[in-house]
């Protein structure tokens, strides 16, 4: 099994020209570890929701490439985000959803995909055309390259480790965050 932080610095480098959101917790903090950027937003007091907020950037940015930092709790807490995703079909929308069977950033406990519960057959089964479930990281490298050159709708879930960053807390102020980025996206 892979580890996010590995998974997330393998692709940084493709992630300089996309519009990133990333829910909050580990994800955010490590992506922030390894370099933030004007064009990563890190949605942060409003768990479930990223794919949401990656569904309407992609809408109304059809010529950008959206990439969406998920977690299996965060998915788990708005399954019927899938099901929309699915019905607006943003072509230009990678949702990458790290599954570490657990919510890690609130203490650990399990999530149901730890008894068995299949996000990537839950995303196909809601109409994603492009569903992948990865467990290494040359996979998971394979796979979100391809799915970034799909031009279509694509869900990757990639198992992770449980294990997190030493702490959530980081320098960018979320107030901050979101100034940036909105000035990011006129400009661009």
């Amino acid at each position: 099994m892979m580890r996010r932080l590995d998974a997330l610095t393998a692709i940084y480098a493709q992630l300089e020209q996309a519009i990133v959101v990333t829910i909050m917790g580990a994800v955010a903090a490590e992506l922030q570890s390894i370099g933030h950027r004007p064009n990563f937003f890190y949605l942060q007091h409003a768990m479930g929701l990223a794919s949401s907020m990656g569904l309407g950037i992609a809408l109304a940015r059809p010529d950008r490439q959206v990439v969406v930092l998920d977690g299996d709790g965060s998915v788990l807490m708005n399954l019927g985000g899938l099901t929309t995703l699915a019905r607006y079909r943003p072509r230009n929308l990678v949702h990458v959803v790290f599954d570490n069977e657990s919510l890690l950033s609130v203490g650990g406990f399990p999530t149901a995909t730890s008894t068995g519960t299949d996000l990537a057959g839950i995303a196909a089964a809601a109409g994603v055309p492009r569903t992948f479930t990865v467990r290494d990281l040359d996979a998971f490298t394979q796979t979100f390259d391809a799915a970034l050159k799909a031009g279509d709708l694509s869900t990757i879930v990639a198992k992770v480790e449980a294990i997190g960053p030493a702490g959530y807390v980081t320098d960018l102020a979320l107030l901050e965050n979101r100034f940036e980025f909105q000035r990011w996206l006129r400009q661009h």
